[in-house]
């Protein structure tokens, strides 16, 4: 009986936000722009569960890089040249909601809560070089081409959300990815505890 009286107060929302995302990482840092859609499961007024999938426009760098020479008799000895980057990322994430102020169901006033999950983040990259280098003769520290990478992630947010009426509410949320995972990718020029990226989003939540 328990069970079922549990249960039966389980509610559920749909959610979907546009986000604005900057990458903080050294040499790979830029603006892209995405879209979230989410489902949360409020096991109760405060707490519940969540799924979301993310995804962001390619967001450009360029790198400043120097190729050096695998033998001392080649000529010459380094070629200095531009990487022109573009990263973008799709990312699953589930996790725990909690609200902090007011509740899912709040019919008046604001809300204030918190996100902890665990993501995968699939990334795309691609680049460029200014200069062909043939890399028979030459070392260099990122590729030319595109490849594909993942990483698992900690996920981390806090929202702000306001009831607008019909069990619909408007919200805003900051939004960071932390790295977990390094598997190293000869694509990218900084891989270590990257990428690292923070979003602000902006959406509606519908009630059911």
């Amino acid at each position: 009986m328990l069970s079922v009286g549990v249960y039966s107060q389980t509610q559920f929302s749909i959610a979907t936000d546009l986000g604005l995302q900057r990458s903080f990482k050294k040499e790979q840092q830029y603006w892209a722009v995405g879209h979230t859609v989410q489902a949360q499961f409020h096991f109760t007024p405060k707490d519940g569960a969540y799924a979301w999938i993310s995804y962001y426009s390619a967001g450009k760098f360029r790198n400043h890089l120097t190729a050096s020479a695998k033998s001392v008799s080649t000529i010459p000895q380094q070629i200095n040249y531009d990487n022109d980057g573009e990263m973008r990322f799709k990312q699953l994430s589930i996790g725990w909601k909690k609200y902090l102020k007011g509740s899912c169901q709040a019919e008046e006033g604001w809300n204030l809560y918190a996100y902890a999950g665990f993501g995968l983040l699939l990334g795309r990259i691609s680049n460029i070089h200014s200069t062909v280098i043939d890399t028979n003769s030459y070392n260099v520290p990122v590729r030319v081409g595109k490849a594909n990478f993942k990483r698992l992630t900690a996920d981390l947010g806090l929202g702000w959300e306001t009831p607008i009426g019909a069990d619909i509410f408007l919200y805003t949320e900051g939004r960071v990815w932390i790295p977990t995972t390094d598997y190293p990718s000869k694509f990218i020029f900084i891989n270590d505890n990257a990428p690292l990226v923070a979003m602000l989003n902006a959406g509606i939540r519908i009630l059911f």
